[in-house]
Parts: structure tokens; C-alpha cells; sequence
């Protein structure tokens, strides 16, 4: 295990050998543009290369940062120096003996947790939009000087960022320091009016700065996480060299959204959210909030410390492709929910209601059947990012059956070991083995631990599951922990499962295809292989006018289609373009789709104390 003051003390290096200096300053606000410098003490004789990330750690989409850079060039000793691009992402300066000076100005108007956001109201940045790496010297400590804007905005703006302060004042302006490259741009930063709470976990200073008018319950948050991140760090140990972490959390009136880092994570969810003063409930939002802010923070050991091998090092100009985002973000989805049933944050019930809504988000999608979660992973950067309308036929989430397997896979090893072995324990040899020693996950790796410490064959499983497209047993599973596994008709478009319903609610026929409101016209989306508006001749982004005579909308159609019943022959008209077309539309049974949990009140005593021992951890 590293030693954690190792970890602390400044990045090791040659006497000779000078930080990297970096400035951001928010330039103009109004028209979104940063200033970003950076002085090279010593820069390549051969001539310097520079480089602009091409996608930043957590999003597995090429991003192309470098095409916000607006304007860049490079000086020494006052004298202009020249700049080649070599490519999209790459320039390289004339040699020079004497420190070299890059200065760009970047574009950002990105609301997302991936990139780069600035106007008069806040700033917000992740490295890889702004930082160019020094190409050949990433190893190299770095210290940032973040400035304040000029011209008397921003006045009360703060700070907010897990990097370690090198001089400026706790949440304030000034200079930072990060031990490379790699971590300068693995922290986002925040800028702007924000309320801070701050807490310890386990004495560990953790902090949450958010953005936007929430008027949270401070008090009621911060015992929340606390209670929540304690539950995380029981399981697997803190991370050696975790001595803060901070949440940023931006609470606009809509979002969500979240991305992780080794030291902070960067939330979305929308203000209505957070718990006001004095409401006590854990409402749907709140619930959904802590899960966001739980999926976040499990990644602290789970792909930000623990991960792929092919992710080790991270080569940020291209793709890395693997096969384990499944383990990385699926297991960390299984994860992000049980913790709060197991923190006593939310209850059983409540528990297998989001269980549920994750069976049916599966269960909707044909792509289950035709594309493996491994396939589905090692394909995230131009298949599960990169989607389009016939996403839902095509693709598998490996976030959501990714969570599925590792529900099938603790339950099996729980019940197969007589409580002996479970994923919890799989994970803990997992990041002894590959986490804290920084080696990187094999492509097989999770499956290897897992039959070395229970000693079952588990190959049939994994093939099945991880490379296989069939369905997942989970009503078996289940049943070996006293669950109950149920299947319903959709009630409606808005029914996302997870919660019984009586038949006479449910729907009795559907068109296999969604219907949505875009710019005050309703559009079908998206259309399932063999359905009856694929047979009709129905396409994506067809606009929907009348069904059997009247107006059919994505607002009425779920009361215009409990009229029919399943085989009925009625006349559509569509426009596509401008083009009024009319066909005839089938209409076939809706399919039970809708998965909801009960407890199994009858389980035997060996059935409930597993059961017990599962959601207590």
C-alpha cells in the first residue's frame, strides 16, 4: 500500500527541473473566453510539442477539445515564436533556448460536467479544455494561478476545487499545484456564488460547493453524505491517498448529470431536487440525487484508482478501447443503490423499486438480445455515445445491465457459497490486486477473482452474461434471496416501472415505438424492430397527425390507444418533411415489459437471512 504522506508531499522532482506554469483567467465573460498561458522552463531543444486532450477520463467519446481554441501562440524572451500544427490536437514551437511561453484563448460555452463553461454569471472548467499538455514533460509538477475577471464581475465569486492550494486562500483566488499532468486536468474547478457545506467521512475533510438559487437544507446534505460516503469507504478502505474530496454540484431548474475524479466528482441535478429546510421525506428527486452523488463517489476506487489496464496509462489523443466498462461503471451502478439501502439512507421497498426500474430500462431495449455488454463496452465511443435512433434495437447499456450482472453475480455467489463468498468480497481482492497497485484491471481480471475465491466454475456464467445476449435469470436469482420478480404491461409513456400497477391501468395495445414532443410537434422517435409502426412503415422523426380519424398526439396517444384493442386494423397519417403520408397501423399486445419487486413475506429462515445479509452488506 503507497504511504499516504508520500502522496501529499510536492511531485518528485530533479533539482534543475521547474513547474510547469499555468494562468486561466476568465478573459470575457460575455463572449465566454478564457486566457489560458504556459511557461516551459525548459522546452524541448528538438522544438516543443503541445497537445490538447481529445477526450477527458469517465466520457468515452472523442471529444476534440482542440476546436475551441479560438487563437494560440507561443513567445520567448518577448520575441514571437513560431507555431506549426501538426495535426488536429498538436503544435509544435521553433527551438528555443530559453523558457517558452504558450498562450491561447478557449471558447467555452459547454453546461455539461465534460467540458468548459464561462459567462457573467460563473465559471466552470475541466482540464483537458483548457490545458495543453507539454508533450515529452507530462511528468512534470504543474502550478496554476486561476485569476478573477476584470472589470468588476464577479466580485463575490469563489473558488471550488479539489486541487491543492499553493498559496491562494481556501476557496479563493490564486495559485495551485498538481504532483503532473495527469492530475492538473483531473480536476475540475468551479468559480462563482456558491453555498458550501463541509463535512468529515471517516475524518476525512469532504466538501459539497453548489451552484445555482437551491435553498438546500445544508445541514440535512452534509449528514446525508457523510452517512453515504462512510458506507462506501467501509467496504473497500479509503484510498491511501484520499485526504479530500469535494462536490461540485451545479442545481439548475433541469439536468442531471455526473462525472467522476480521483479527488472531487462533478454533479447535475436539478434544484427541486435537494431537500428544502424542513422537509423530512426522502422524495424521487432526493432519492435520485443520492444515487448520482453515490455512483460519483464509488468511482473514487472503481475506474479512478482501480482500472482497465488498457487504461494504463490513459493515452488521451485516441481511442483506448476495452471491454470492461461493464465492471467500471456497471458494477459501480449495482453499487451506487445498495449503498443506500445498506446506509439505511432509503428503505427495502424503496430499494427494490429502483431495482425494478432498472430490470424494465433493460427490458425495453431489443439492442439486450443482439449486443453483449462486453461488445457494448469496448464499442462506447462510437456506438453507446454515439446514438441514434435505432439505438434501442441495437445497443446495450453497459451501465444498466452491467448492474444487472453484478445483481446476478452476488446473489449466485451468495447462495452457491452458503454466504461464504460475495461480490463485495470480489471487489476487495479486485482492488488489493489491481487497484492499489496501480497495475490496471486485465480484460478478465473481475472474472479470474471471482472463481479463484469462491471456488465455483463460473466460465458458463460469464460467457453467458458478459458475452452472451440472452436474458439474465434473474427471477431465479432473486427468488434464492426472497424476491419476487413480476412483470406488467407499461401503464403509459411516463412509466418507468419499479411499482405494481392494477391490470385495468396498464396498456392493453402499443405501437412499439415512442412518441415525444419536439418543438410543439409530436415525432416518433424511435421505432422497435418488428413493431407495428415498423410494419406500418413508420420512420424516425415521422410527425404524427391523426390515428383512426382523430388527432393523435404524444400527449393523447396513451388515451387514444385504450380504445382499441390488439389486431386492430386503423388508417395513421404521418407527415415526413412535408409530405402527408397514410398507411395502416396494426395494433399489437402490449408486451410485459414493466418489472416490479416484492418481498417474498413466506421465504423460509435461510432464504430471509441471506436476503438480510445482502441488503445489510
Amino acid at each position: 500500500m503507497p504511504d499516504p504522506e508520500a502522496d501529499r508531499a510536492p511531485a518528485r522532482l530533479k533539482p534543475d527541473t521547474m513547474p510547469h506554469q499555468y494562468r486561466i483567467r476568465p478573459k470575457d465573460p460575455a463572449a465566454h473566453l478564457y486566457e489560458v498561458s504556459l511557461t516551459v522552463a525548459h522546452p524541448d531543444p528538438e522544438g516543443q510539442v503541445f497537445a490538447i486532450p481529445a477526450w477527458i477520463p469517465g466520457s468515452y467519446m472523442i471529444r476534440d477539445y482542440a476546436r475551441h481554441i479560438v487563437a494560440i501562440r507561443a513567445e520567448s524572451d518577448g520575441l514571437n515564436v513560431v507555431l506549426r500544427k501538426l495535426d488536429k490536437s498538436r503544435w509544435q514551437a521553433a527551438r528555443v533556448e530559453r523558457p517558452l511561453k504558450l498562450v491561447l484563448e478557449v471558447y467555452a460555452y459547454d453546461l455539461s460536467v465534460r467540458g468548459a463553461h464561462l459567462d457573467n454569471t460563473h465559471a466552470y472548467f475541466n482540464g483537458p479544455c483548457v490545458f495543453p499538455a507539454v508533450v515529452g514533460q507530462e511528468g512534470v509538477a504543474c502550478v496554476v494561478d486561476i485569476a478573477p475577471p476584470e472589470g468588476g464581475i464577479g466580485k463575490d465569486w469563489r473558488v471550488a476545487t479539489a486541487m491543492r492550494p499553493a498559496g491562494a486562500e481556501t476557496y479563493g483566488f490564486g495559485r495551485y499545484e498538481a504532483r503532473d499532468y495527469d492530475e492538473l486536468i483531473d480536476h475540475p474547478v468551479e468559480i462563482g456564488e456558491l453555498a458550501v457545506g463541509e463535512f468529515e467521512a471517516n475524518g476525512i475533510p469532504h466538501a459539497i460547493a453548489i451552484r445555482g438559487d437551491s435553498q438546500v437544507d445544508m445541514a440535512r446534505l452534509c449528514h446525508d453524505l457523510t452517512t453515504l460516503c462512510e458506507q462506501h469507504m467501509g467496504l473497500l478502505g479509503p484510498p491511501a491517498d484520499l485526504d479530500r474530496y469535494l462536490f461540485l454540484l451545479h442545481a439548475p431548474a433541469n439536468g442531471y448529470g455526473g462525472l467522476e475524479h480521483r479527488w472531487s466528482s462533478s454533479l447535475v441535478c436539478k434544484r427541486d431536487a435537494l431537500p428544502a429546510r424542513g422537509e423530512a421525506e426522502i422524495t424521487d428527486g432526493y432519492r435520485t440525487f443520492l444515487g448520482l452523488a453515490s455512483h460519483e463517489y464509488f468511482h473514487l476506487w472503481n475506474v479512478k484508482r482501480m482500472k482497465p489496464a488498457a487504461f494504463t496509462p490513459y493515452d488521451l489523443s485516441s481511442e483506448s478501447h476495452t471491454g470492461l466498462l461493464w465492471v467500471f461503471e456497471g458494477i459501480t451502478s449495482y453499487y451506487d443503490d445498495l449503498a443506500l439501502v445498506r446506509s439505511e439512507l432509503i428503505s427495502v421497498e424503496s430499494y427494490l423499486e429502483l431495482l425494478g426500474k432498472t430490470i424494465t430500462r433493460v427490458l425495453r431495449g431489443g439492442g439486450r438480445l443482439r449486443q453483449s455488454v462486453e461488445a457494448s463496452s469496448f464499442d462506447a465511443w462510437t456506438k453507446f455515445y454515439k446514438q441514434d435512433a435505432n439505438a434501442r434495437n441495437a445497443i446495450v447499456s453497459y451501465y444498466a445491465k452491467g448492474a444487472l450482472i453484478a445483481l446476478t453475480l452476488d446473489l449466485k455467489l451468495r447462495a452457491e457459497t452458503d454466504g461464504r463468498v460475495s461480490l463485495d468480497d470480489v471487489m476487495k481482492t479486485c482492488w488489493q490486486r489491481f487497484g492499489e497497485t496501480g497495475e490496471g484491471m486485465p480484460e478478465h481480471g473481475l472474472e479470474t477473482v471471482a472463481q479463484e475465491i469462491a471456488g465455483i466454475d463460473l466460465a458458463d456464467f460469464f460467457e453467458a452474461s458478459v458475452r452472451g445476449t440472452g436474458e439474465l435469470p434473474l427471477a431465479a436469482t432473486l427468488a434464492t434471496h426472497g424476491i419476487r420478480y413480476r412483470l406488467r404491461a407499461a401503464g403509459g409513456s411516463d412509466d418507468r416501472g419499479g411499482k405494481p400497477l392494477p391490470e385495468d391501468q396498464c396498456r392493453k395495445t402499443c405501437f412499439g415505438a415512442s412518441l415525444v414532443s419536439k418543438s410543439g410537434r409530436s415525432v416518433f422517435e424511435s421505432i422497435a424492430n418488428g413493431s407495428p409502426a415498423e410494419k406500418a412503415g413508420v420512420a424516425p422523426g415521422d410527425k404524427a397527425v391523426a390515428l383512426d380519424g382523430l388527432e393523435l398526439t404524444a400527449a393523447n396517444a396513451d388515451a387514444r390507444l385504450k380504445r382499441y384493442r390488439a389486431g386492430d386494423r386503423l388508417k395513421l397519417l404521418l407527415f415526413r418533411d412535408d409530405e402527408l403520408i397514410e398507411t395502416t397501423i396494426r395494433l399489437a399486445a402490449a408486451p410485459k415489459d414493466t418489472c416490479f419487486l416484492e418481498l417474498d413475506e413466506d421465504a423460509d429462515s435461510e432464504t430471509a437471512g441471506r436476503r438480510a445479509a445482502w441488503l445489510a452488506g
